[in-house]
């Protein structure tokens, strides 16, 4: 079995919330592969989980910062730069939209839900990268998370699916910028997975059954499988690797119907 060595490397990982986020389940590999680790999290109340969780770990370092708060972010970047003085990884795990533009009709989605989805789930990657790429070192890494409702309807994820439109669209521009430093930046799209986000989209374990029911591989992922890819994207095995949106679903995308449709 191929080891990853990351004990000289520094990520960031950004958007935390509790133990079965799919962002800590990359920070988890990134930590087993010896990363020493710096988090950013929303507000100060989702900080005392991130303590918990970080409890032990060797110079983790915590940050408060609202992403759609330039000097939140530029505070960050700053502390960062002192104490560390680069970066080789980001992890980008942001992603909200208001439960009422997700819980009907996409058409019926007001001006003011629009744009916060897609400026905290899309822009805010833009805006992590404007404020990071000074830090980032010439073969730095960065990986956010999407979702297959960025290219097929998805009933009930309605905007945020336009807001993992822009995402992925987003990685593959900022490729092509980064790309001239030898940064890469790449999309995981996860299949359903259980976290404490996904159980507060409207009918979500309906879908993750059916997904399971459809994949190849007759199974539905998990955060092992979301952190797994994540730290194989993170390292220097992908090293050719940018601009993609990386597929972990059991194979779900590739299906166009089941047995029980023919």
């Amino acid at each position: 079995m191929i080891q990853i060595d990351l004990s000289s490397k520094r990520a960031l990982i950004m958007g935390v919330t509790n133990r079965r986020s799919l962002g800590w389940s990359i920070a988890a590999k990134l930590q087993e592969a010896g990363c020493q680790l710096a988090f950013s999290y929303q507000g100060e109340r989702l900080r005392g989980e991130l303590e918990k969780l970080t409890d032990g770990m060797e110079g983790a370092r915590l940050y408060q910062v609202d992403v759609t708060n330039p000097d939140e972010l530029a505070a960050m970047v700053s502390d960062l730069e002192g104490a560390w003085g680069s970066l080789d990884h980001v992890v980008h795990s942001i992603a909200f939209a208001p439960r009422e533009a997700m819980d009907g009709r996409y058409i019926d989605t007001t001006r003011d839900d629009w744009v916060t989805a897609l400026e905290v789930s899309a822009y805010s990657l833009v805006a992590s990268a404007q404020a990071l790429e000074g830090l980032l070192t010439d073969d730095a890494s960065m990986v956010t998370l999407s979702y297959y409702a960025a290219e097929k309807v998805v009933p009930k994820y309605n905007v945020m699916g336009v807001a993992k439109s822009a995402l992925e669209a987003s990685v593959r521009y900022l490729a092509y910028d980064l790309g001239k430093k030898g940064v890469r930046i790449n999309a995981v799209s996860a299949g359903p997975v259980k976290t404490v986000a996904a159980r507060s989209i409207p009918g979500f374990m309906k879908m993750y059954k059916r997904v399971a029911g459809m994949a190849p591989l007759g199974r539905g992922v998990d955060q092992q499988d979301v952190g797994r890819l994540g730290l194989f994207l993170l390292s220097d095995l992908a090293s050719g690797i940018t601009g993609e949106t990386v597929y972990v679903d059991a194979g779900y995308h590739v299906m166009g119907m089941d047995l029980d449709d023919v």
